[in-house]
């Protein structure tokens, strides 16, 4: 039987969270998980970042992954948004994640309070003894100010629930270091679409991605080829979707590629105070990505 490490692999989107007149669109929410599945989605993390998961409301939080799993129906793996950097928190996210049905959990530390090495290893590590569910770091230095150091990652993996890593610090230097320091199996998942194909070919084994909201069949059929060593069609693959890669940051997540999902008519372009809609000149770039893509006329 294939194991959950083994299982996350592939084209995996940060989905985002839909939303109408204020409230969750959990119809919208529950049409967009099951077309991602069809389109090649090989998994699906909801209330990441692009989930929106710093103004979800706790209910809220726990009720968008109940309806991913319920939707699922196990013909993927769920990895669920479960990070803080409050440890207890954490546990009690982590805690609801395995309650619901998740898979595995994604779990981020360090904004804001920006802990030691040592404080995120005690972090994770009271995480993995707290609840039974696979944790698939989360190393984005960018939004949380602190990195999770090669060495510290190489500690966190000998703790069996401790699967791999999102990485989104864009330094291709860095799965090769994890793959001489970590254990046997470790996943690597790259948390950067830009940089994804570098590193692919690096020993990656997907992405937990942004531009894969609007474009799920391309960004699976690129994943499929850096799998298969296809690096040729890969590279054709990405410089297609390179544009819309860039699109999708034009202005601050999850802007963009929610209003990119609105004009493919699965969600609205809403998105929740502090952010803002995207202003017409990103509109007009993203719009032109798109139709470079053929995602849309």
């Amino acid at each position: 039987m294939t194991s959950i490490r083994e299982r996350i692999k592939g084209s995996i989107p940060a989905l985002i969270t839909p939303m109408k007149k204020g409230k969750v669109d959990e119809a919208a929410f529950r049409k967009l998980v099951s077309w991602q599945i069809e389109q090649g989605s090989q998994g699906l993390v909801p209330c990441g970042t692009t989930g929106e998961s710093p103004t979800l409301g706790h209910e809220e939080h726990v009720r968008v992954i109940q309806i991913c799993v319920e939707e699922t129906a196990g013909r993927v793996p769920v990895i669920a948004g479960a990070g803080s950097n409050s440890t207890d928190e954490a546990i009690s996210l982590h805690r609801h994640a395995k309650e619901v049905g998740a898979d595995a959990v994604l779990s981020v530390t360090g904004y804001y309070n920006k802990p030691s090495q040592e404080g995120q290893y005690r972090h994770f590590k009271a995480l993995a003894e707290a609840v039974d569910i696979p944790i698939l770091l989360y190393n984005i230095p960018g939004r949380a100010i602190v990195e999770i150091s090669v060495e510290t990652m190489a500690r966190l993996s000998e703790i069996p629930a401790v699967i791999g890593v999102k990485d989104a610090t864009a330094n291709l230097m860095r799965p090769t270091r994890e793959r001489n320091a970590c254990r046997k199996g470790w996943r690597l998942i790259s948390g950067e679409d830009g940089t994804a194909l570098g590193y692919m070919a690096h020993g990656g084994h997907g992405c937990i991605s942004v531009t894969a909201n609007v474009a799920p069949k391309l960004c699976a059929e690129f994943q499929d080829a850096c799998l298969r060593g296809n690096y040729d069609r890969a590279r054709e693959l990405h410089d297609k979707l390179m544009p819309l890669h860039d699109a999708m940051f034009c202005e601050p997540s999850p802007a963009p590629v929610k209003y990119g999902v609105s004009l493919l008519g699965h969600a609205t372009p809403e998105v929740r105070l502090p952010l803002v809609e995207l202003t017409d000149a990103g509109r007009v770039q993203v719009k032109n990505a798109m139709k470079g893509c053929g995602l849309i006329a």
